[in-house]
């Protein structure tokens, strides 16, 4: 009786491990969320850089540094991959950056430092769903360039790293007016690099930002997207049934995109990040995720997940 007891509960275990792994956060050991930099794999990196330069229009884009591309493989949330072209090239990146408000003000309502408000939650929202401007700007105003300095050099996080090429920043209202703190490399306002955005995803996928909970918070207002066009305007057609967490930015020839994909099955699972400068961004955008999802080994039918 004992022994079969202990047997239904051994497997009992494993089933929850299986299901934690279906979720959001992932839910692994800590000493298996590793730096991304290790996570690069040869075999990844030679496919996407196979995909994108069979295409002549983002091979020249590549080769002058208007075209920079990052991916994740999460299909095994044990064994990580990473891949990346143009990975450190940090790139105006117009409203992509709005993570980083995201992420600075959830550390400064964690620490007290602004009050969790039905306003300042809404703000949040239309700020990543909608990419409200006037929304992002008073979010700015709330927790302040300093902090967010702060948070984007954190040793926590590092998100913006000199050393490394620089990363994610916000110095610069998305309005007219008022200061202005650009970042110290090539004085951009707003910037990110695809290597940084990947990670960022990466720890939000793994409950790293700020805590668990305020990760979960984080995800749900991700969630969703009401801007229907780049990587979502593919997703919505191969992939209707994934979860969809994701921030876009356009600002003249200057396009990004960058979203995590959750699928009803450990197939359809990834991070993808683009930022382009070129006129015909947006639409290189939408063609890059079945080429992606090639690359990935998951180029599944039609209307499945």
């Amino acid at each position: 009786m004992y022994l079969r007891f202990k047997v239904l509960f051994v497997l009992s275990l494993f089933a929850y491990c299986g299901y934690a792994q279906d979720n959001l956060p992932i839910q692994i050991d800590d000493t298996k969320i590793q730096p991304l930099r290790k996570m690069l794999d040869d075999g990844l990196q030679e496919g996407l850089e196979l995909e994108v330069y069979k295409n002549a229009i983002w091979k020249k884009l590549v080769s002058q540094n208007k075209m920079a591309v990052g991916i994740v493989d999460l299909s095994d949330p044990e064994n990580v991959r990473f891949a990346r072209i143009n990975g450190s090239h940090m790139m105006y990146a117009a409203s992509l950056p709005k993570i980083a408000i995201l992420l600075a003000a959830m550390d400064a309502i964690e620490k007290g430092e602004l009050k969790e408000t039905a306003e300042v939650t809404k703000d949040m929202r239309l700020m990543i769903s909608k990419s409200n401007n006037a929304a992002s700007t008073r979010m700015i105003d709330r927790v302040g360039y300093e902090k967010l300095e702060a948070v984007m050099t954190d040793p926590k996080y590092e998100f913006y790293d000199e050393d490394m090429g620089g990363g994610l920043w916000v110095g610069k209202r998305y309005g007219g007016g008022g200061k202005t703190n650009r970042e110290p490399l090539k004085n951009l306002s707003h910037a990110a690099s695809v290597t940084q955005v990947c990670r960022y995803y990466y720890l939000l996928a793994n409950g790293k930002l700020v805590n668990e909970s305020r990760s979960k918070q984080m995800l749900s207002i991700m969630e969703d997207p009401e801007l229907h066009h780049k990587f979502v305007s593919t997703l919505d057609k191969i992939a209707p049934n994934a979860r969809l967490f994701r921030k876009s930015g356009s600002w003249r020839t200057y396009h990004s995109d960058s979203i995590l994909v959750w699928g009803e099955n450990s197939n359809r699972r990834y991070i993808l990040v683009a930022l382009i400068d070129d006129v015909r961004g947006e639409q290189i955008i939408r063609e890059l995720v079945r080429p992606i999802e090639k690359v990935l080994k998951r180029d599944l039918p039609l209307q499945t997940n």
